[in-house]
């Protein structure tokens, strides 16, 4: 959320291997490294050495468990449009603090056009999402905000398509 422009990241190389390990850590990270290695064809010492590579370069950011909102009871999903008026650093430091404090905030993007934010905003339902809404606009200023509701998660993914 700084006005200094994003550093450049340059692709790390992948080879075939390379991606055959990754695609079985998107699908369960929570399988056993002979697991890994069997699926992927190659030995146990070779594919913790590149996972341990990988995870040195930044390709591997975290491992994580993917849960189910709705059985947890965050039944609704919004999406939040944010148009602002205010581009000062102050502003946009109270706003990144104010994103990164909510949980409820499960994705946040600065978007180029009409739109300057969305949020991906996940609640137990639409009381949850108001008393946040108060919350954020009694935080920082903004122009413009739209709530969208999600009727139905048609696809929902967290696998890149190596």
């Amino acid at each position: 959320m700084s006005s200094d422009p994003a550093p450049q990241r340059t692709p790390v190389r992948l080879d075939a291997l390379d991606r055959k390990i990754l695609s079985e850590l998107q699908r369960d990270a929570a399988q056993s490294l002979e697991d890994i290695a069997r699926t992927v064809g190659s030995s146990k010492t070779p594919v913790w050495n590149r996972i341990r590579k990988l995870r040195e370069a930044g390709v591997i950011r975290r491992q994580t468990v993917i849960l189910d909102p709705e059985a947890l009871g965050f039944e609704a999903c919004f999406f939040v449009l944010i148009r602002t008026s205010e581009h000062e650093a102050d502003w946009q430091r109270r706003f990144l603090k104010a994103l990164l404090d909510r949980p409820e905030v499960l994705e946040a993007h600065r978007l180029a056009g009409e739109i300057d934010y969305i949020l991906k905003v996940r609640v137990a339902n639409a009381r949850a999402y108001d008393a946040f809404y108060q919350a954020l606009i009694s935080e920082v200023r903004v122009y413009n905000v739209t709530a969208l509701l999600s009727m139905e998660e048609i696809k929902a993914e967290t696998a890149l398509p190596l």
